[in-house]
């Protein structure tokens, strides 16, 4: 079960004094998640906030001051200074044209973010035949969904909490990445009686969860957190949407968004080359449709700015630190200890051109016979093409029988490696050799347990598999 995140009395003043600030000034899609446990805060006299959070080398903010669009300029220069005094950079993760067009620092497109006016919602629903049967689809199956107000969440005992809590784990447990902080911490409960929420049950069980916040200063909502348990029928996510645009029209509210579809619309050629690149960790491209299928009024393109003098690279090194709380090592290795597919499908590629070399080496230098080294070659000639399939399709049983003959793979390599080449190896190549030789089937081992016992673990959960989150993806506005 998710724990409680309680800051200290000192942290809670200061975000008590940043939610009066955000009920004048909160134009940021993501402004209200600057109250979450990453953030410090850097006030700028009585009547203006940067939240931000420090990795070490930068200061980080989530959008752009909070506080009159007048400031904006003055605020973020004085924020810039503050951090170099602190010997830090200084970038925005997320700003928009609002504040772009009053600051001239360089802008970098990050993606771009879908915007609703609600009251338009029902012809979207007349102009969407899909979209329509996927409602019809959820309902049939019983799927219902409902507001559900605050108080039935902010106790941390309560049946409908706990239920929701056992959802949020399994969510979390199911992603190829490590968690993540910054803008897409999974805290739906801090200042709950600020918040909306909607759940989906069938049969008595949530099978879904929405959480939104509010956008104070454009009477809005951001529907933050969108989760769908696995064993929940097509059409859930689209039901829980619904009933939240419903609410929001309800209220009168002008603007919903759905959050930031990351490397959305026309950004660089080095960000599209890390869109393909990362798309086994991170589906950009079925986010971007999956809110583009619900037929958004406008598309606002997001931007991490950076001041004069910086370099966007940096600033990208910068925001993506903030994001793995400003470990990346820590994160990278914490991602690659679940096992995520993309890791078994480079290990598979690899092992190609290591066993071509292998067949090419002479047996008599590197192996105790030719039988030896025709027998590692056979080995791995079969190992890389089952690494390529679990990649693809995860098995418990493939998965097994894998790891253990990695496993072997690794003590024989070991064994081969003291008996028989590092009494004859003749100098460092060969010493590097022979450790690459060791070490890649020990690492590769240590993955294949870590992934199957993070398997193991999320299958023992209720509702075994992957929850799809569509909104833990965050908008960024300024």
């Amino acid at each position: 079960m998710l724990r409680r995140t309680v800051p200290p009395l000192n942290q809670r003043s200061d975000r008590e004094r940043v939610l009066a600030l955000l009920k004048r000034h909160g134009w940021n899609a993501t402004s209200f998640q600057t109250l979450e446990s990453d953030f410090r805060y850097w006030f700028h006299g009585d009547d203006a906030c940067v939240a931000y959070v420090d990795t070490g080398g930068a200061w980080v903010a989530a959008g752009a001051p909070i506080t009159a669009v007048e400031r904006l300029a003055e605020v973020a220069q004085a924020f810039v200074e503050a951090a170099a005094a602190a010997g830090r950079r200084a970038c925005l993760f997320g700003a928009e044209a609002r504040f772009s067009e009053r600051v001239p620092w360089s802008a970098m497109l990050i993606g771009e973010q879908p915007v609703w006016d609600p009251a338009r919602w029902g012809g979207v629903l007349r102009s969407s035949r899909s979209l329509r049967e996927q409602l019809r689809r959820a309902r049939a199956k019983g799927v219902v969904a409902r507001a559900v107000s605050p108080g039935e969440l902010d106790d941390a005992g309560s049946p409908l909490r706990r239920e929701v809590e056992r959802l949020m784990a399994r969510w979390a447990s199911s992603r190829p990445m490590a968690p993540m902080g910054f803008l897409v911490q999974l805290e739906p409960f801090s200042f709950a009686g600020e918040r909306r929420y909607v759940v989906a049950e069938a049969g008595g069980a949530v099978v879904g969860f929405l959480a939104a916040v509010p956008v104070y200063a454009r009477r809005g909502l951001f529907l933050e957190d969108l989760l769908r348990d696995p064993s929940a029928p097509n059409g859930t996510t689209e039901l829980l949407v619904d009933q939240a645009m419903r609410t929001a029209a309800a209220e009168e509210c002008l603007y919903v968004t759905l959050g930031l579809a990351p490397l959305a619309g026309p950004v660089r050629g080095g960000l599209r080359a890390a869109q393909r690149l990362g798309a086994r960790l991170y589906d950009f491209q079925g986010l971007h449709a999956f809110k583009a299928k619900l037929r958004p009024d406008g598309w606002a393109p997001i931007y991490l700015v950076y001041p004069p003098g910086g370099h966007g690279l940096v600033a990208i090194h910068d925001a993506l630190a903030a994001f793995a709380r400003g470990g990346l090592l820590r994160f990278g290795l914490s991602t690659l200890l679940r096992g995520p597919a993309v890791v078994f499908e480079v290990l598979g590629w690899l092992l190609i051109p290591w066993t071509a070399l292998l067949a090419l080496a002479p047996a008599a230098r590197w192996f105790p016979s030719p039988a030896v080294k025709w027998a590692w070659v056979a080995f791995d000639v079969c190992l890389a093409p089952a690494m390529l399939r679990l990649s693809r399709r995860h098995g418990q049983t493939l998965s097994l029988v894998l790891a253990a003959l990695v496993t072997c793979d690794a003590a024989l390599t070991l064994t081969q490696a003291l008996l028989f080449n590092l009494p004859r190896a003749r100098g460092a190549l060969e010493l590097a050799v022979a450790g690459v030789a060791v070490a890649a089937p020990a690492a590769a081992a240590v993955l294949l347990w870590s992934a199957r016992m993070h398997r193991q673990d999320l299958a023992r959960r209720p509702g075994q598999g992957e929850a799809r989150g569509h909104a833990r993806a965050p908008t960024i506005t300024d």
